[in-house]
């Protein structure tokens, strides 16, 4: 949900340092705009190729780098697409001549699954963005290049509606949808597969030639299973996604103002804050407790509190922050109870918040705030490692003693060291497991540790901090939160090699399990069907049956 280069207290929060999840003018009929848009799609770089750099380019550097200053490539040439219809002939290219593909959307991956030694040739989809209503599939089209704030802006504006997307501005459609993205309206709306209609993937086939497939929804769709391996089965798997198409289930006519879901005209946008010096054990102990079981009890899809949507943000004692950050529609029934009530249940037993910041927000405005304010999100010199975990149930006293021991520890000292638990179920559990790749529809909260820093020196502290955390809280079970009635595994978005290293996971849950569940065997059966030569691969791809 949130890209984790965190808040820092109060002041930074109030004046934009906050967490990291135009259109036209609308025309009296709406589909006028949509058509002009599909129009403009269609025209848009079709008869041109896509610019090709090479090392010798000035360019070369910048476009061979991940956010995460961690993961560098050095590929032969770097193809940067501007058009759907430039992506068949590349692949092709590429895999004729025995090259290895990654392809970049927006350079969020957590692991160097785009930029590493292996990759040869880069499929750079940053600039193939557009937003339109698409006639054809009567369904909202979005190019997998594009980046949700654009995305979100271009949705509301034009037409009124949002996909139930992630909160950091600048990530990538095409990676984020794959795995079954979700953001502030997760308990409102659902994870934004949720109101997938069809994909378009550019594929592989076993003589080696490359083949556009549009897979949809629909019960008779041949490519239906292509489709359903994109909500939640994970980015760089199956082959190229140039195009998702979105429209609710449910939805009727033609208006693009009617094929998804309205986000709440304005947000009661509360911040709460403590600070970790000052707080026993016991009283974090308490916090975490509180904000697990207040999403354990409101994890129904018919819950009056249902819309209310809220993370716990903790960092370093190097830093101190403590942040509760919630959102809700103001005008559902009893909205100030229920949101009054949600704050003292986090702080009962605890104390009372240093702070507590209340403001009402137009929609879009909150989206850019919580999307764009925090410059440690924004640093592209910034390394990072990451963790992250599904739960169904309440942590231990000992693994809440094991977080609070490794954040108040004084062998390391960086304010963006962060552990934040952030929140699902509502309409989430609503869908049936079966109906989507992603497998945790049953869970009430998410977890992830990250450690943000500067300069490839402090890698290895670090990077030890992110394992040293997890391997404690999850020691009764390898190391990893394997699915059972408390944990649920991990989050395929939020993306973790050491899952698949026996160093780190000594559990009997392989990576794949911990990402898919039981889903996997499924998953191999697209992969076999749609990617037999294995072209689209990294280190923790969907392999092929044996």
């Amino acid at each position: 949900m949130l890209n984790e280069r965190q808040v820092t207290g109060r002041r930074k929060f109030l004046t934009g340092a906050v967490l990291g999840v135009g259109g036209t003018a609308l025309l009296d009929t709406g589909l006028l705009t949509g058509v002009a848009g599909a129009a403009e799609a269609t025209a848009a770089g079709a008869d041109c190729p896509a610019s090709i750099v090479n090392p010798a380019d000035q360019q070369y550097p910048d476009l061979v780098r991940a956010l995460n200053a961690r993961f560098v490539a050095h590929p032969e040439r770097v193809a940067v697409i501007d058009s759907p219809s430039q992506v068949a002939p590349l692949v092709t290219a590429a895999v004729s001549a025995g090259k290895r593909i990654s392809v970049r959307g927006g350079g969020h991956c957590y692991e160097d699954f785009v930029y590493s030694d292996e990759t040869q040739v880069i499929l750079d989809l940053s600039h193939m963005n557009r937003v339109y209503y698409d006639q054809q599939r009567n369904a909202i089209a979005i190019e997998s290049g594009a980046t949700l704030l654009d995305v979100y802006e271009k949705l509301y504006k034009t037409w009124g509606v949002v996909i139930p997307g992630g909160v950091c501005y600048s990530v990538g459609v095409g990676g984020h949808v794959a795995g079954g993205g979700w953001g502030w309206l997760v308990r409102r709306n659902g994870l934004v597969v949720d109101h997938l209609y069809a994909v378009e993937v550019v594929t592989v086939n076993a003589a080696g030639r490359a083949q556009t497939v549009v897979a949809t929804r629909e019960p008779g769709d041949p490519n239906r299973e292509l489709w359903w391996a994109h909500t939640g089965g994970g980015g760089g798997n199956f082959g190229v996604v140039t195009r998702y198409f979105f429209r609710s289930p449910g939805a009727t006519g033609t208006d693009p103002r009617n094929l998804l879901p309205k986000p709440p005209a304005r947000t009661n946008f509360t911040v709460a804050g403590w600070n970790l010096n000052n707080l026993s054990e016991a009283q974090f102990s308490r916090l975490v407790r509180n904000y697990a079981q207040w999403h354990i009890d409101h994890r129904s899809a018919n819950d009056p509190a249902r819309d209310l949507t809220g993370a716990l943000s903790v960092n370093h004692k190097s830093s101190g922050s403590v942040t509760a950050l919630t959102q809700l529609d103001p005008s559902v029934p009893n909205a100030q109870a229920i949101m009054d009530g949600y704050i003292a249940y986090l702080a009962d037993g605890v104390a009372a918040p240093d702070f507590v910041a209340p403001q009402t927000l137009p929609w879009l405005q909150f989206v850019e705030l919580t999307g764009t304010g925090n410059s440690v999100a924004n640093d592209p010199t910034a390394r990072a490692k990451y963790k992250a975990a599904f739960m169904k149930g309440l942590f231990t006293p000992a693994q809440t003693a094991a977080m609070y021991k490794h954040l108040t520890r004084s062998d390391i000292s960086n304010p963006n060291i962060n552990i934040i638990f952030q929140p699902y179920g509502g309409q989430v559990s609503a869908v049936p497991q079966a109906n989507s790749a992603i497998q945790h529809r049953d869970a009430a909260y998410q977890v992830q540790w990250s450690s943000v820093w500067n300069g490839a020196a402090g890698d290895a502290a670090n990077i030890a901090w992110a394992r040293e955390v997890y391997a404690e809280v999850y020691a009764a079970t390898g190391g990893v939160p394997v699915p059972n009635d408390v944990s649920d595994g991990s989050y395929v978005n939020h993306c973790d090699a050491d899952l698949s290293d026996p160093a780190f996971n000594k559990s009997a849950s392989p990576w794949h399990e911990l990402y898919y569940k039981g889903a996997y065997p499924r998953l191999q059966a697209v992969k076999k069907k749609y990617d037999p030569r294995n072209v689209f691969r990294h280190r923790q791809s969907v392999e092929l049956p044996s």
